[in-house]
């Protein structure tokens, strides 16, 4: 599957603009680090960008989200890799990721509503303007942007990059496509 039919199978299956721009941005964040750590970044992106593809369809039995959605990637025919990550990135099924995809996915995905958060209570409402000590100062806040998970955040010490550095990469590849996140 190349991504302009993920992207497609994204918008068939995802009905909110704001969990597509989530999914968008999970995207760009894994194949910003997939470059970081030399990896097939577009094998990366497409699991950022599909990852929450079951979503909708689980949103009133969560515990069901994600293997439905690595479900149907499997039977689309993406790899083992993708569909694993995508099955590990919901922390409710207590599956440790095994690989570093899954170990990025799974620490991208909150992070990315982190980064969000704190664009949104800037005065400018601009991504452009939000730095890495501005989302550092915000994850120290834990009544701040409480949907994402602190503790999944920092297992981006098992990925080899301090908060600091999972940060930095992920703001630089979200500002990378701001008007496409309306931010």
């Amino acid at each position: 599957m190349n991504r302009e039919q993920a992207l497609q199978l994204v918008k068939e299956k995802i009905q909110n603009k704001n969990l597509i721009k989530h999914c968008l941005a999970v995207e760009i964040c894994m194949k910003e680090l997939a470059e970081h750590f030399n990896e097939d970044k577009q094998e990366w992106a497409l699991a950022g960008l599909l990852h929450d593809i079951d979503y909708e369809e689980t949103k009133d039995d969560p515990e069901k989200h994600s293997i439905i959605g690595s479900q149907e990637l499997k039977e689309k025919g993406l790899s083992k890799e993708i569909c694993e990550a995508v099955k590990t990135h919901n922390e409710m099924h207590g599956i440790e990721p095994q690989t570093k995809m899954g170990k990025a996915l799974l620490c991208v995905d909150p992070m990315t509503g982190l980064i969000v958060a704190s664009t949104l209570v800037l005065p400018s409402k601009k991504i452009q303007d939000l730095t890495t000590e501005n989302i550092l100062n915000r994850y120290k806040e834990n009544s701040f942007a409480r949907g994402a998970n602190r503790e999944i955040i920092a297992k981006c010490s098992d990925i080899g990059l301090s908060l600091e550095e999972f940060s930095e990469k992920c703001l630089k590849a979200m500002q990378s496509i701001s008007d496409d996140l309306g931010l």
